[in-house]
C-alpha cells in the first residue's frame, strides 16, 4: 500500500477555507449520513418509487428486494446527488458533501488536507473557495458527459478536491509529498516522491487508465468526474497565472 500522508513545504499561515470544507463534508456525514443510513424511508415519499424503479433498470436486484434494503440516506442521495438523467442545479453543489461510507470521507478529507493548503495559498481564501466549487461543477459535468441518461446519483467531494490536486500540479512542480509505504511484513516506511510524480500517477494509472476500461463510473467510481476535475483545476490555474502576469505587465 501507499498512502500519501502529507507534503513539504508548506505555507505558515492557516487554511481557514480548506479547514472549513473539511469540517462542512465531516459535519454532513455525522448530523446527516449516520443518522439516515440507520432509518427507513418515508414509504409515501413520491420519490421512493423513481429510486425503486431507477435501481432495479441498473442492476439485477427485484424491486422488492430493493424495498427491503433501501435506508433513508439512499433516498436522500437520490435527490440530492446529481443525476446526469435528472440534472438539478442544487443537487451540482449539494453533491459535493455526500459521502457513501467513512472510508470515501477518510480518502477525500486526507487529500484536502494535504493539498488544500497551497492551493489556497496561492489563492487566496475568497478565490480558492470559487474555485473550489467551480472545478467540482466542472467534474461533475465531464462525468455526466459520459452517463448522460443515468439515474445513478454521483456523490462525493473528490471531483472538487481533484481540481485542488490539478492547481497543485501546475503550481508546485517542485514540492514532495510523504508517502507511507506498507508493505507488510518486508516494509513500512515513508519516503518523498516528487509532487508531480504523485498527481500524475493519480491522473493516469488511478483514474485515465480505468476510465478507458472501464468507462466513467466503473467500479463504482467517478473516474471520469476526477478527470474532469483534475483537467478542469490545471485550467484554472493557467488562466490565473496568465491574468496575473496581464496585471503586473507595464502599460
Amino acid at each position: 500500500m501507499f498512502l500519501p500522508i502529507g507534503d513539504l513545504p508548506n505555507p505558515r499561515t492557516t487554511p481557514w477555507i480548506t479547514y472549513a470544507l473539511m469540517a462542512g463534508n465531516i459535519a454532513v456525514f455525522a448530523l446527516v449520513t449516520v443518522p439516515l443510513s440507520l432509518a427507513r424511508p418515508d414509504l409515501n415519499d413520491p420519490l421512493l418509487l423513481d429510486y425503486l424503479n431507477a435501481m432495479a433498470r441498473q442492476g439485477s436486484l427485484p424491486v422488492a428486494t430493493l424495498l427491503e434494503q433501501v435506508s433513508a440516506y439512499d433516498l436522500a442521495v437520490f435527490r440530492y446527488g446529481y443525476r446526469p438523467g435528472t440534472p438539478s442545479l442544487l443537487a451540482l453543489f449539494t453533491t459535493m458533501f455526500l459521502h457513501g461510507g467513512w472510508l470515501h470521507l477518510a480518502g477525500n478529507m486526507l487529500f484536502l488536507y494535504i493539498f488544500g493548503d497551497n492551493v489556497e495559498y496561492r489563492f487566496g481564501p475568497l478565490r480558492y473557495l470559487l474555485a473550489y466549487l467551480g472545478t467540482g461543477i466542472a467534474a461533475t459535468l465531464f462525468f455526466a458527459l459520459f452517463v448522460a441518461g443515468s439515474q445513478v446519483p454521483l456523490i462525493g467531494a473528490s471531483g472538487a478536491i481533484s481540481g485542488v490536486l490539478g492547481c497543485y500540479f501546475i503550481w508546485f512542480p517542485r514540492n514532495q509529498v510523504k508517502v507511507f509505504v506498507f508493505l507488510f511484513p518486508l516494509l513500512m516506511t515513508q519516503v518523498l516522491v516528487p509532487a508531480r510524480l504523485v498527481l500524475g500517477f493519480y491522473l493516469l494509472v488511478d483514474n485515465l487508465l480505468p476510465f478507458l476500461i472501464t468507462g466513467s463510473g466503473g467500479a463504482g467510481v467517478a473516474h471520469g468526474a476526477h478527470i474532469g476535475g483534475f483537467l478542469a483545476g490545471m485550467g484554472v490555474a493557467a488562466v490565473s497565472d496568465r491574468q496575473g502576469r496581464r496585471r503586473s505587465a507595464p502599460s
